[in-house]
């Protein structure tokens, strides 16, 4: 399961904190969790596609 909503903020979109926690018990358990930080690759893209544009 992919979701660029932080973990913790979950319980607040699933409305319930009893049913928020059983849904993420079973999702993240054993599972990898990657955070990734910095500027997004397709606004960088963008970035790159919209200075080659104007050349």
């Amino acid at each position: 399961v992919t979701s660029q909503m932080p973990v913790d903020k979950w319980h607040a979109l699933i409305g319930d904190p009893t049913l928020g926690d059983a849904i993420l018990d079973r999702l993240v358990h054993n599972a990898y969790r990657i955070e990734l930080k910095g500027e997004s690759m397709r606004r960088r893209a963008t970035k790159l596609t919209s200075a080659g544009a104007s050349d």
